[in-house]
């Protein structure tokens, strides 16, 4: 698949052309010189470096953070792509803590909302100051 046109190397991965080049914008794709016909030819590194970014993507990862772990990636460095997984996992596990007290307390708010009168729900009482 050498020699792709941004448009078919955009749709061999199932993104938009936009999405290329806002990966281009972002440092993350290089921008491919100019080939025969003033066209841009993406190669196949290319492609894969796309692939890994939108793999990347998908396990949470930021595109600053995806930046980050294009070095160690090209360097088969599996060390440091765990710990960037390992600081992901971390990061995971307080966003989960942090949702089921969350919805500890939307439960709790429901039941008064539901079983109590008007002035016990808080959220009537949002407008309020008493």
């Amino acid at each position: 698949m050498a020699g792709l046109t941004i448009g078919k190397l955009a749709a061999a991965e199932g993104v938009s052309v936009e999405t290329v080049r806002f990966y281009q914008r972002r440092g993350l794709l290089p921008q491919p010189e100019r080939r025969g016909g003033g066209y841009r030819e993406y190669s196949e590194a290319d492609r894969a470096r796309l692939i890994f970014i939108r793999r990347a993507r998908r396990l949470g990862f930021s595109v600053g953070e995806i930046g980050d772990l294009l070095g160690p990636a090209e360097a088969n460095s599996a060390a440091e792509i765990a710990r960037a997984a390992q600081g992901k996992l971390a990061d995971i596990d307080i966003q989960m803590r942090e949702l089921e007290l969350l919805r500890c307390r939307l439960r709790r708010l429901l039941h008064v909302c539901e079983h109590g009168d008007g002035r016990d729900c808080a959220a009537l009482q949002l407008g309020e100051h008493t």
